[in-house]
């Protein structure tokens, strides 16, 4: 900015010398709502990092739980569609737990661990995690799935227990074998929970799932 235009805005100011203070007094005071406005825009940019911040994992577990849904609802269908007993069970099941990919690794003592979905009349209706110890000869990893049908309201509400479900703890559950698989229908079961347990093979045999605990996640 020109001197006659500050000298012009410094009306207050006399002549002469004095003049020159002013002029300074005014590029000191335009430098101070410059500072004030260079903050002003600094604020406004930090709140919006601070927001996509937030923004961000919510969209990563919103695409995480797309993904799981996806491969829980593939895995079930294949299960129904390949094994007899899943289907008919299918039909008077409440609710039905699925687990596409668990992770059991180690060496004698090792652990497994998966994430799963709830599926009931069709819809997700939350989402669950499994973890727990394993024992014996396992060196290296091992994946499989495996589907919990929650077959009366006992088995759904001892799912939803505020410190997680340890499976073979409360409701009955029986792990359906591969002849199992075949022969039995919804006639015959009388248990509140029937586990699969199954692989890109098909159902898995000398695996267990008590002792497991199931935790709901945060949707």
């Amino acid at each position: 900015m020109s001197a006659a235009v500050a000298r012009e805005k410094s009306s207050n100011c006399a002549t002469g010398a004095v003049d020159y203070i002013c002029i300074f007094a005014y590029f000191i005071s335009e430098g101070t709502d410059m500072h004030t406005q260079l903050i002003s825009r600094i604020s406004r940019l930090f709140l919006l990092a601070a927001s996509v911040a937030l923004l961000a994992p919510a969209a990563a577990v919103a695409a995480d739980h797309s993904a799981l849904e996806r491969d829980a609802r593939k895995a079930y269908q294949k299960l129904v569609a390949t094994v007899p007993a899943a289907k008919s069970l299918s039909r008077d099941a409440v609710a039905i737990l699925v687990f596409p990919k668990i992770t059991k690794a180690g060496l004698v003592v090792g652990g497994q661990y998966g994430d799963g979905v709830l599926f009931k009349n069709g819809k997700t209706a939350g989402y669950y995690n499994t973890s727990g110890a394993s024992y014996g000869l396992q060196a290296g990893a091992q994946q499989y799935g495996y589907a919990m049908f929650m077959m009366n309201a006992k088995a759904l509400s001892a799912l939803n227990e505020s410190d997680g479900f340890e499976v073979g703890v409360g409701p009955s559950l029986v792990v359906v074998d591969e002849g199992m698989g075949k022969s039995m229908t919804n006639k015959t079961a009388t248990n509140d929970i029937y586990a699969f347990i199954f692989s890109q093979q098909g159902l898995m045999g000398g695996l267990g799932v008590q002792g497991n605990k199931i935790t709901r996640l945060k949707d």
